[in-house]
């Protein structure tokens, strides 16, 4: 796609500058971020560096140790596996290997971290799903050399990451784009119930796929198993858990891949990457203990082809949920839409903060200055820092005798209304408040007076903003305009008495001011005639 172009190129370009590369590549679960990642393998192998992929699970690592052999076939590059599937004789031999610059590329788990692993000339580190590493991990792949190009890709970045990404501490390429007719994946939230899952099981065999079932406890997996065989007696049902041994684990996918089992039970072992195109159907039970990203990358598993897919998130029957369990069940409802890893992301920053940039506190609470004042600050310390200049910005002050809230009657709910406050209050350009509009109309209907008017102070405040008036206050029927001397053309006010005659009324000084006599004093009249002066500004 084109997105996954434009990132090629960023990731390239940002491997030819001096400065070690540390991208953030944000792409939905199934949008091909391996692909960006091979291209750039491939272009350090071709510079004489080595190349360690970074994977979260032992599976995924099989799967794209596999992918990479593949797609390096017809080149003289050596592709090598590490992880605890290997032998410690062959875990030995790539080590070896390593060591002497005999392995191109290295697919492996945290044992690539483990202090035995040396690299001849290491060049390129690609982190697959980083919020499934700690920030130890993290720290020690920065030590491995502080001068290697890092490319992190996530669905669901954690707050940290997406943080700095946002503030301009690391880069960030993000794929928006889905790849050709793939479909987004029909997500049902609901209490677990035997007739529901029976039928969404029949359903996926009867049009000849394969069901992924969730069950995330170790110990009673296998009367989990046999559950299912009683329930949709024509399956034939197999399971997997983190704990069996490699050879075996490997076996159990490769049955289920080549089709002898349809419904896999297993536990998040299968939460990233697992590609497998004819399981359309996950049904994921108690997902009230899963966390947001991990849901997230769970219901990722299928709808990665044309057929459509479905997502069954159950929770126990009867059960209370805990408030953030609810929040998160609502949210991954909230979100099926293509490229929703990124707004659930960005929801998962603001329930739980950013975090430490320098340590490795991966969450904390910014409730004491607000997140918006936390990111001007780092905003102008960064500026400050890459020796550009930071203007202060005035507040600008609004006061005119017009109602604008948003009443009660129309927004009940007090968090949502916040929301929208605090969006209106962070609008920069004219496109913003339009998108404040579509929003708030598509969700709670036709707009009130009040709530226009709002909007309206809003416009006036970014046309403040782009004239220099600092003060628009009201006194009986004159509106008063105060500007900033160093942003004033005195020119201006010839302009403006041709227009509005014996109706203005200038004022110079340390700060001067125009006087504006208004001919209505309806809160409508009032904001047109303030926005017609700005505007001729």
């Amino acid at each position: 796609t084109d997105d996954q172009l434009r990132s090629i190129e960023e990731v390239k370009k940002d491997m030819e500058s001096e400065r070690p590369m540390d991208r953030l590549l944000c792409g939905d679960v199934g949008y091909g971020k391996t692909e960006v990642a091979i291209r750039g393998a491939f272009k350090a192998c071709m510079d004489q560096k080595q190349v360690a992929y970074l994977v979260p699970t032992t599976v995924l690592a099989n799967q794209q140790y596999e992918t990479f052999k593949e797609r390096m076939k017809n080149f003289p590059i050596r592709v090598e596996l590490l992880n605890r599937f290997r032998t410690k004789k062959e875990q030995d031999e790539v080590i070896k290997k390593l060591k002497l610059g005999e392995v191109d590329i290295v697919v492996g788990t945290h044992r690539i971290l483990s202090k035995d692993v040396e690299f001849k000339d290491l060049g390129f580190l690609i982190i697959d799903e980083e919020h499934r590493f700690g920030v130890k991990d993290k720290e020690k792949i920065k030590e491995l050399k502080n001068t290697i190009d890092v490319l992190t890709m996530t669905a669901t970045p954690i707050p940290r990451t997406l943080h700095m990404s946002i503030v301009g501490v690391r880069d960030m390429s993000v794929i928006y784009e889905p790849p050709q007719e793939r479909r987004p994946v029909q997500t049902y939230v609901l209490e677990y119930d035997d007739e529901v899952i029976k039928e969404a099981i029949t359903k996926e065999l009867e049009r000849g796929g394969q069901v992924f079932f969730l069950y995330n406890k170790v110990e009673t997996i296998i009367r989990k198993k046999e559950e299912i065989e009683k329930l949709v007696p024509e399956a034939k049902v197999s399971f997997a858990h983190g704990k069996m041994s490699g050879r075996e684990l490997e076996n159990i996918m490769k049955e289920f891949i080549d089709g002898k089992s349809n419904v896999l039970v297993c536990t998040t072992i299968l939460e990233s990457g697992i590609d497998i195109p004819n399981a359309n159907t996950i049904i994921v039970e108690n997902a009230d203990r899963l966390g947001l990203a991990q849901l997230y990358q769970i219901r990722g598993r299928v709808g990665r082809s044309n057929t459509q897919a479905y997502a069954y998130v159950t929770y126990k029957r009867d059960k209370m949920l805990s408030e953030v369990a609810d929040k998160r069940l609502k949210t991954i409802k909230e979100f099926t839409e293509f490229g929703s890893g990124f707004k659930i992301a960005m929801r998962d920053l603001e329930i739980r903060g950013a975090g430490s940039l320098l340590g490795e506190i991966q969450h904390g609470h910014m409730d004491q200055v607000g997140y918006d004042t936390y990111c001007t600050l780092l905003d102008e310390v960064v500026k400050t820092m890459q020796g550009i200049e930071v203007k202060e910005e005035k507040d600008i002050q609004i006061d005119l005798n017009v109602s604008s809230y948003i009443p009660d009657e129309y927004i009940e709910n007090t968090s949502q209304k916040i929301e929208i406050y605090q969006n209106i209050a962070l609008a920069k350009k004219e496109e913003d408040i339009i998108d404040i509009i579509d929003e708030v109309t598509d969700r709670y209907g036709t707009m009130p007076k009040e709530m226009e008017n709002l909007l309206d102070i809003a416009r006036i405040k970014i046309l403040c903003k782009e004239t220099g008036v600092f003060k628009v206050s009201q006194k009986l029927s004159n509106i008063v305009f105060s500007f900033d001397i160093n942003l004033f053309n005195p020119e201006i006010v010839n302009k403006l008495v041709e227009i509005y005659k014996d109706r203005i009324r200038f004022s110079q000084g340390v700060e001067p001011y125009i006087t504006l006599r208004i001919k209505n004093d309806s809160g409508k009249i009032i904001l047109e005639e303030v926005k017609n002066f700005l505007g001729i500004l």
